[in-house]
């Protein structure tokens, strides 16, 4: 089945095909996209599923025949289903009934029935039940018996004692072999008791064993067969490139940070767009996705918002997909080539104006950083010069020490939080009338593992984060963070139980544009040396 759309379009073809980690999105891509939005929007058994979120995919193509197309995709399944007719195929197609993968995924979910009754079954509660009396009888039997051997050791020693003072009281019926020999027996009997519940329970334990090894048996079992299939699947997801080579997932991730493929690797977008492009010798033209629906419980998506491919799951991909293509570069961390400002210096710290694009410390992007900047102007500083970090993309002061000594006093401040810093913010849209106009956003923070550097709101596992907002206009805030996580203005801004709306130009949790629009604008704190309050100033330039 041809999955080729006609695009009737009037546009000039870009000369390489863009990157689908970065956040350019061509008209050619916004024009299919558009078509598919109108699709999707009409088939109304979807409308519940997609509304709680749903990535979708265009790769715009040429065909043999130079006749200019569009393909469409869904990341996982859309109604427990990978083959619907308007959408490309899966790369690997697990879903057949009668497959292996469902087979055996059956047998998987037998098995999990299977010890969920046992687990649940009344005769192994009555047998725990019982091991957990015996064990209580067995403690309470003998700790009134050392008890009693207690006391009698005491009357013993009582004994003892008015015999060596000779006095008139003094026991003098009962002998010293005697009470040596009750002692004796006490012990004796204390060992005969513990053996006579240690036998019982052991008798008992015997019993929950037996119906407890069925259970690890069958548990055994289903671990080696969901890895044995997790290892089929890996090595079934086999991915082309333009040069026409296949390699599978395993192979692909090898000499990754985590050489197990992630759950879903293969099942997103773009994989499956190249894939069928490859496989029908379709030109790559151009690619985009973009959301549909909520957000998810966590995330930062809009909807109809364009994003690029994730890093965590398809960057090892498309590395190897790419290759026989001329692909633009990955656009998503351009580096500037301007310089800090320098606002202030002394012997012993330096306050700098950080340019957007500009890293704090070096990285993978080229270009200099705050620390290669300060390294070069302060030859001679004697220890760390960078005390806290601004994201690249962020604008803005940061204070750089010269000194060792310097830099731990700065840093102590950072860490008892005496350090105050305020930034601004320009959003993407205005604020809706009801917005109050000062207040606290508490979202706890983690990262996306698979989407890496993006952050995730997680209330159970994240990281405490608060930011005190104030709105300064329609679409300016001023932002105070209490803590310092990454991302925390920009997850705070963008997620519905935030301020609902992304920073201007910001490409992880809103819209790429010419910068990021988060200035750090103030900074104060106390000078290492002196102890005196320093603040500054920098005012945006937006």
């Amino acid at each position: 089945m041809n999955r080729v759309h006609p695009l009737y379009a009037h546009l000039t073809l870009p000369q390489r095909l863009n990157h689908p980690m970065g956040h350019i999105v061509h008209p050619l891509c916004q024009q299919a996209a558009a078509e598919v939005q109108r699709y999707i929007a009409t088939v109304d058994e979807w409308q519940e599923e997609i509304g709680n979120g749903k990535m979708f995919g265009v790769l715009v193509v040429e065909t043999p025949e130079q006749r200019l197309g569009f393909l469409a995709a869904y990341s996982g399944l859309l109604a427990e289903r990978n083959d619907w007719p308007y959408f490309v195929p899966a790369v690997f197609d697990f879903q057949q009934p009668d497959g292996h993968f469902k087979q055996e995924e059956a047998r998987i979910v037998g098995l999990n029935r299977q010890i969920a009754t046992l687990e649940t079954a009344p005769e192994l509660q009555a047998a725990r039940t019982a091991l957990t009396a015996a064990h209580q009888a067995m403690d309470k039997e003998l700790e009134e018996w050392r008890r009693q051997m207690a006391e009698a050791k005491q009357r013993r020693d009582a004994i003892r004692q008015a015999r060596s003072a000779n006095e008139p009281s003094a026991d003098t019926n009962t002998t010293e072999a005697e009470l040596t020999l009750e002692s004796q027996w006490m012990k004796a009997e204390l060992r005969r008791k513990r053996q006579r519940h240690t036998a019982t329970i052991a008798t008992l334990e015997e019993k929950a064993n037996q119906l407890e090894s069925k259970i690890q048996a069958l548990r055994i079992e289903r671990k080696q067969r969901s890895e044995a299939l997790q290892q089929w699947l890996f090595t079934h997801f086999e991915l082309l490139n333009a040069q026409g080579e296949r390699r599978h997932l395993i192979d692909i991730f090898a000499s990754t940070a985590t050489p197990v493929p992630p759950s879903g690797a293969g099942e997103c977008c773009a994989p499956k767009l190249l894939q069928y492009a490859f496989a029908h010798h379709l030109k790559p033209v151009s690619i985009a996705e973009f959301w549909w629906g909520r957000s998810p419980i966590g995330e930062v998506r809009q909807h109809l918002q364009f994003y690029p491919a994730c890093r965590g799951k398809c960057l090892p991909i498309l590395r190897h997909m790419l290759q026989g293509l001329d692909v633009e570069e990955d656009n998503s961390g351009q580096p500037t080539e301007a310089m800090p400002t320098i606002v202030y210096e002394d012997e012993t710290v330096m306050v700098i104006d950080k340019p957007a694009g500009m890293l704090s410390v070096p990285g993978k992007v080229t270009g200099t950083s705050v620390e290669e900047f300060a390294k070069v102007h302060c030859p001679t500083a004697d220890g760390p010069l960078i005390v806290h970090r601004l994201d690249m993309d962020t604008s803005g002061l940061m204070v750089v020490a010269k000194t060792k000594a310097a830099h731990q006093l700065l840093q102590q401040q950072f860490l008892r939080r005496t350090v105050e810093k305020t930034y601004v913010a320009l959003l993407e849209r205005p604020l809706p009338a009801t917005t109050v106009p000062q207040g606290i956003i508490r979202l706890p923070l983690r990262p996306d593992p698979f989407d890496r550097p993006r952050q995730m709101v997680d209330m159970a596992k994240g990281k405490p984060a608060v930011t005190l907002y104030e709105v300064v206009g329609d679409c300016k805030v001023r932002l105070t963070p209490k803590t310092g996580r990454t991302h925390q203005l920009r997850v705070h801004c963008a997620h519905p139980d935030g301020l609902g709306i992304a920073i201007k130009g910001d490409p992880l949790y809103g819209t790429a544009a010419d910068r990021l629009y988060l200035h750090a604008e103030t900074l104060a704190f106390d000078h290492p040396v002196e102890g005196k309050r320093m603040t500054f100033t920098s005012k945006a330039e937006f």
